[in-house]
Order: structure tokens, then C-alpha cells, then sequence
């Protein structure tokens, strides 16, 4: 798997049509010398070309109906400050993604046009930003623009049960996403900021029955999404019973350091309850391991919906190394650490605002504190805006 420093969402699509046309004024027509009679019947023709057109697209409506096109996204940024450590050159932060720069900072802008047919369509996903670029780490690998890619894929709907998706897709184990529109806390845990990020490659969903969902997937090294540089092919699937998900993982890894690495394995299960109309846990347990190395973690997503406006929810998640994996940063093999979120979600129309708090419990010392004295523990503070669109 290649190295990083640290690492299916909700969205509204709509698309606008408009047409836009011209307004003549008939008195500046008369004090013309001259009128080009070949340009008026040339409009004239055009005007009923597009009536004409617009006809046969009314009457093929329902021929039409199933074929559509969107386009969605979504725009974030933040102010993130520590409470238990400095907040200036000496800043710090969780070993974690995405949301760990300090004090007023970007997110990303996120632009998707997707294009849904009966049989066949297609999704092309661009990412701009901090939070784009570290999704895409290991690119641009021969593109100019590849590390705006977060996602390039057509999909071909070969009956209601069986679907193949080509191209660049999204990993499909853990709990979180890349998108902040798809997760309720902003900032994201471990066991997210290890695993994979994005695919490239060819995957089958089956439809087994109402309830039951298998998916097989064979794919480049996890996150080489532009090309594999030395034919190492990675196995995924996945069983899924009632929104509950066992994933699979399994593969020889591209090293970014140009390295060798024995098969990659990662098991992962991903899932969650409706325990009321108001509450709902989620649930994320992975497990890693490379010739030994790895890590390991669970977590718990409780959510509970206090108004239409306003929800509160907790990740507590607990993330071990095998080895010194190096995601937690103390630099002693066997690490833990122990974190807990407490994030806050205030919707205005398409607005969502979340103030969070964090802690994060090491079980050696791989923080500073206030004093720049080194501490197994820091404490953190965010609010996020999210427009999604």
C-alpha cells in the first residue's frame, strides 16, 4: 500500500436549463437602410428548427425518462485551534486526514456531473483543495491534472442484479468518506486515514436478493488511480446483508519509495442500526496487516437527531498498530490510541454548520502540550461550514 502521511456521500443533484434568446426592437428595424433578407429567413428556419426540436423531445419524453444528467458537489472550509497545545509554529495535530491544518483553513471544492442512463452511464468526480490534494496523494503520476481526479468511472447495468463499473472509484471498505457532505464528523478517524482511498479498476456488484449484495473487484494497488507502474494487481469483495458489509482485501502493493512489500490483507466491517426514528449507531472494525505490520481498530458512530435542525453525534474509536506502523506518531511499536469526537451538525437549506471537539489518547507520548513538553494526549477544537449542492 503506498505510504501517506495521514488519508458514499448524501448529496442533492439538480441541473438547470435555460434558454437564452434575443429581443428585437421592430422600430430600430425600420430605420435600417437595408435588411438582409437571407439573415431573417436564416433565424426564421433556426427558430423552427428548435420548436420543431423541442417537439420531438416532448413527444420521446417518456423514451427519455431514465436517462439523466446532474451535477452536484460540494464546497467546505474551516477554523480548526488546539486547546491543549500551541497554535502557532509549534502547532500539532491528530495523526489523522483531511482536517488538521491550523486556524482558518480550506477544505475543498468538489464538482460531480454524473450521467444516469437505463443500461449505461457514467460519473466523473473533480476535487480542488487542500482536502482534494490529500486524497489524491500519490498522483500527479503522469497527468498534469491527475490529483483533481477523485473519481473517473462508467458502470454498465448488465440486468437489475449484476452492474460493472470501470475506471476510478472510491474504496469501498471503512465507514467514512472522502466527501464531508457523507460524514457527520469533520474530521476523520484512523482507521479511515490508513486504509484505502480510491481504486482503479474493474469491479461486479451482484444483487443477489432483496437483502443480500456481493460485489468482486480487481484493481490496481490501492490508490495508483492514474496507471499501474508495475503490474501489482490488488482483490477486493464485499458481502452485504441488510446495510451491514463484510469487505476483503488482498494484494501486493505499489511502494511509493520504490520498495518491495509483501501482500497487503485487510478485513473490515462496516455497518449500522436504526435504533429509533431519532437515533441511530454506526459501527466500523478493520483489521491490516503487511509481512506483520499493520494496525487495527474499532469504532462506534453514535447519532441522535435532537430537531429537523440539529443533530448530535460521537465517534469513540479505538486504533492499534502492529508493529510501528507509524500513523499514531509515538515511534514505539505497539501503539494505541484512544479518540473521541464529539461533533455537532446545524443545517441552514443546504448549509450545514459543525462545531467539533476532539481528544485524542495515546498510550505513549506523541504530542506537545502548552508548555512544548512532550504528552500522550491533545485536545482540539473545529467548526466546519458545508455547502453541498
Amino acid at each position: 500500500m503506498a505510504e501517506r502521511s495521514s488519508k458514499k456521500p448524501f448529496s442533492k443533484n439538480y441541473f438547470n436549463y435555460n434558454l437564452i434568446g434575443q429581443t428585437y426592437n421592430l422600430k430600430q428595424f425600420r430605420k435600417m437602410k437595408m435588411i438582409n433578407l437571407a439573415n431573417i429567413v436564416k433565424k426564421s428556419v433556426f427558430i423552427l428548427a428548435v420548436l420543431g426540436t423541442s417537439s420531438v423531445f416532448s413527444q420521446d419524453a417518456d423514451s427519455t425518462a431514465t436517462k439523466k444528467f446532474s451535477l452536484s458537489g460540494s464546497v467546505d472550509a474551516y477554523y480548526r485551534a488546539n486547546i491543549t497545545a500551541p497554535n502557532d509554529e509549534n502547532a500539532i495535530a491528530p495523526g489523522t486526514s483531511f482536517a488538521n491544518l491550523p486556524g482558518f483553513a480550506l477544505g475543498m471544492a468538489n464538482v460531480v456531473a454524473s450521467y444516469e442512463g437505463e443500461k449505461v452511464g457514467f460519473v466523473a468526480d473533480l476535487v480542488f483543495g487542500p482536502r482534494g490534494t490529500d486524497a489524491v496523494f500519490v498522483s500527479p503520476m503522469y497527468s498534469a491534472t491527475g490529483d483533481i481526479i477523485n473519481q473517473l468511472y462508467a458502470y454498465w447495468n448488465v440486468s437489475d442484479a449484476v452492474t460493472f463499473t470501470f475506471g476510478n472509484f472510491n474504496t469501498f471498505l471503512g465507514y467514512e468518506v472522502i466527501s464531508p457532505v457523507g460524514n457527520f464528523n469533520y474530521s476523520t478517524s484512523y482507521m479511515f486515514s490508513y486504509g484505502p482511498f480510491s481504486h482503479t479498476g474493474l469491479k461486479a456488484d451482484f444483487a443477489i436478493s432483496e437483502d443480500f449484495s456481493a460485489m468482486l473487484a480487481v484493481m490496481n494497488s490501492t490508490d495508483f488511480t492514474e496507471f499501474n507502474p508495475d503490474g501489482k494487481y490488488t482483490l477486493g469483495g464485499q458481502l452485504g446483508y441488510k446495510g451491514q458489509f463484510l469487505n476483503l482485501l488482498y494484494g501486493n502493493q505499489t511502494s511509493t519509495m520504490g520498495l518491495a512489500t509483501e501482500p497487503t490483507f485487510q478485513i473490515d466491517y462496516t455497518g449500522g442500526f436504526d435504533l429509533s426514528d431519532s437515533f441511530f449507531l454506526g459501527i466500523n472494525a478493520t483489521y491490516n496487516d503487511t509481512d506483520g505490520v499493520g494496525f487495527y481498530g474499532a469504532a462506534l458512530y453514535p447519532q441522535y437527531s435532537v430537531s429537523e435542525d440539529f443533530a448530535l453525534g460521537l465517534r469513540a474509536e479505538y486504533f492499534g498498530e502492529n508493529g510501528d506502523f507509524g500513523a499514531i506518531g509515538t515511534g514505539v511499536e505497539d501503539s494505541s490510541v484512544m479518540a473521541l469526537t464529539l461533533t455537532g451538525n446545524y443545517m441552514v437549506e443546504d448549509l450545514t454548520i459543525k462545531p467539533e471537539l476532539r481528544l485524542d489518547s495515546a498510550s505513549e507520548e506523541a504530542f506537545i502540550d502548552n508548555d512544548l513538553m512532550a504528552s500522550k494526549s491533545l485536545a482540539s477544537f473545529l467548526v466546519a461550514v458545508v455547502y453541498s449542492f
